[in-house]
């Protein structure tokens, strides 16, 4: 029954995750009352719903995806994000597997499972308002630091271990010691958006942008930062291509990075190495 009960418990943090993203305006803190509090509402009449028009998923698929009062469509984000929210309740699962103690399972399952937690707030708040709130990239630094820490107290890392990569992280050096490497990630993270920003002139990226990479290699360190990065890029460069060939976007508008950042740390986390063996396979070697 616990893996039904993680997914459920999910599901309801995910419905709180969609109120605080529908709700946020840069003006406020992410996490204030002011922010939070009040009646959930249909975000095109305004009308208050009923608690049996809040259930996670069910609601939705009943309503057909639409108010029952506006007859309006809602939007899919409802879903996605509470479908998502449950699965990554599905982590501790997916550690079991290592071989880890009780404890070690516990810590770094608790930790992983804010982390996609705060993906699917970036994800989200990016993709509406084109920013990066700084309390969901505070919470990933400050997660990147305990994470750090941990894998350290344990002796997590070394050669060919400590990285999403597996052994093929050996091939990229700043082996030797975990906090230079994970320090070394956020540097290297800053300085490539950085470059981007100053070439630019601020157009290719933003400060958001930014510190969320330097906060995705404090978490998940070198060479995986750079793996996020360029699957980041080559993503968002095949989303947008698409996006201008269906004349939804053109040449000069503005999309959004942070979402193929948090998609590209997804895929390094789950597949990090088996997309590295594949294409080391591919070229012979």
């Amino acid at each position: 029954m616990l893996p039904f009960l993680l997914f459920i418990f999910g599901l309801v943090i995910g419905s709180f995750l969609n109120v605080v993203a529908f709700r946020y305006s840069e003006e406020k803190n992410l996490f204030s009352t002011g922010h939070l509090g009040g009646r959930s509402q249909c975000q095109h009449c305004y009308q208050q719903l009923s608690w049996y028009e809040l259930i996670p998923i069910f609601s939705f698929l009943v309503q057909r995806g639409k108010c029952w009062i506006c007859y309006k469509k809602l939007s899919w984000q409802y879903l996605l994000v509470e479908l998502a929210s449950g699965f990554i309740f599905l982590l501790p699962l997916y550690f079991s597997r290592l071989p880890v103690t009780n404890y070690q399972l516990l810590i770094t399952s608790i930790i992983w499972i804010l982390a996609f937690l705060v993906f699917l707030l970036i994800w989200s708040i990016d993709f509406r308002l084109y920013l990066i709130p700084d309390e969901l990239n505070l919470i990933l630094i400050g997660l990147g630091l305990v994470l750090t820490d941990f894998q350290n107290f344990y002796d997590q890392f070394g050669q060919f271990s400590g990285s999403f990569l597996g052994s093929y992280a050996g091939l990229f050096g700043l082996r030797n010691n975990i906090w230079v490497n994970h320090l070394t990630a956020a540097l290297i993270g800053g300085l490539l958006v950085g470059l981007i920003i100053f070439l630019t002139n601020g157009k290719g990226m933003g400060m958001g942008d930014l510190k969320l990479l330097v906060a995705l290699g404090l978490l998940f360190g070198w060479p995986d930062i750079l793996f996020i990065f360029i699957l980041a890029s080559i993503i968002g460069a095949a989303v947008s291509l698409s996006l201008i060939f269906m004349e939804k976007k053109h040449m000069g508008s503005v999309v959004p990075f942070g979402p193929f950042l948090v998609v590209g740390a997804v895929l390094v986390f789950f597949f990090g190495e088996v997309m590295l063996k594949s294409y080391f396979n591919f070229f012979g070697f």
